[in-house]
């Protein structure tokens, strides 16, 4: 799995990693100070049936966006890939189409499936035609990792309905969501598909990596029960509950994230762009260019980490994610990038 994923900083001397897209703004101090708490319950196995997280997890729903979403239709895992895995292995797809460019993780589900897998490209018309009574899986992200971009709920709302007429589960991942100005989920439109499976996670918006806790949100309680089953006993470590017990109160916290990431991202994206970057429109708190400069090599000589994206299909050689980060961070970043495309020029 080398270099399938950003924040590699164990094999790196890395002072800045602008290759994992999580909270600029860090993890919630009432996050941090549960997972303290959390190791007082070491001793013990954590809740098998997770009940806490479920029920605060339903009130951050409702009470961040005024969603009412049941607990019987929420399962939680170790992390969203944990949850990509159980979906593969609970449905066993024998065709499964990936829109790419698109997070790895998903491909690395299908794979593990052993079925066939499908690539097409984001466009819509090849989406519908690809798409067919044959598919019976497809994986596809709303933001999209790793450009950025975002559909609209009405061309979701589309697509999911294409997907029921030829009886195709849609996975669609909602990660990167809280960091939209926009309201663009489909969870409060779950019921009306039993086709649909979305999935989130805490790592991104609550900079929780290490801890590891993600989410999905199905009204099908037959899909439900073979995902379910997937899943080890336990897969909710004592501290990932706590983290998921604390989220209700962050309703604040995630709003203040999503402005000041916009802002953030203006300013990066037009440093970005001055520096001689090529630049693609995002609506996350990360931006996908592409320079013929060897960025990466340059950046990491430094103790800055980017994402190269290479080994994304659809992408290649020259195209680089960079995470919004910190003002200070953004700054010293461009900084950076300007000197290189200064030496470079002088050559």
């Amino acid at each position: 799995m080398e270099g399938i994923h950003g924040g590699d900083v164990y094999r790196n001397h890395v002072d800045m990693d602008f290759s994992v897209n999580v909270n600029p703004l860090g993890m919630p101090e009432a996050m941090e100070a549960a997972l303290h708490k959390a190791v007082e319950s070491c001793y013990r196995y954590p809740d098998l049936l997770a009940e806490k997280t479920k029920r605060a997890v339903c009130e951050m729903l409702k009470e961040t966006n005024g969603w009412k979403v049941p607990e019987k239709q929420l399962i939680f895992g170790n992390g969203a890939s944990e949850l990509f895995m159980a979906i593969v292995h609970g449905v066993r797809p024998e065709k499964t189409v990936i829109l790419v460019p698109s997070f790895y993780g998903y491909e690395y589900a299908a794979q593990a499936g052993g079925g066939e897998i499908i690539y097409c490209k984001w466009k819509i018309e090849d989406i519908f035609q690809t798409l067919t009574e044959e598919i019976d899986l497809v994986f596809f992200a709303n933001p999209n990792n790793p450009t950025g971009r975002v559909m609209d709920r009405g061309t979701v709302r589309e697509l999911l309905r294409h997907c029921s007429k030829n009886r195709i589960l849609a996975v669609l991942d909602e990660c990167f969501v809280e960091f939209c100005e926009n309201d663009i989920s489909m969870i409060p439109e779950i019921s009306d598909f039993e086709n649909l499976v979305v999935v989130r996670a805490f790592t991104k918006i609550f900079s929780i990596p290490g801890v590891r806790l993600g989410y999905l949100v199905c009204s099908n309680p037959a899909l439900m029960e073979r995902i379910r089953r997937q899943l080890p006993e336990w897969n909710l470590s004592c501290f990932a509950q706590a983290a998921g017990c604390v989220c209700a109160e962050l309703g604040g916290f995630v709003r203040k994230t999503a402005a000041y990431v916009k802002t953030e991202r203006s300013f990066l994206e037009e440093g970005l762009k001055q520096a001689g970057l090529k630049v693609f429109p995002s609506e996350t708190n990360f931006i996908l260019v592409y320079s013929e400069m060897p960025v990466y090599e340059y950046l990491l000589e430094r103790g800055i980490l980017i994402r190269d994206c290479k080994n994304f299909r659809g992408l290649g050689e020259g195209f680089y994610r960079i995470a919004v980060k910190t003002r200070k961070e953004n700054e010293m970043l461009l900084k950076m990038i300007g000197e290189i495309n200064w030496k470079e020029n002088s050559k």
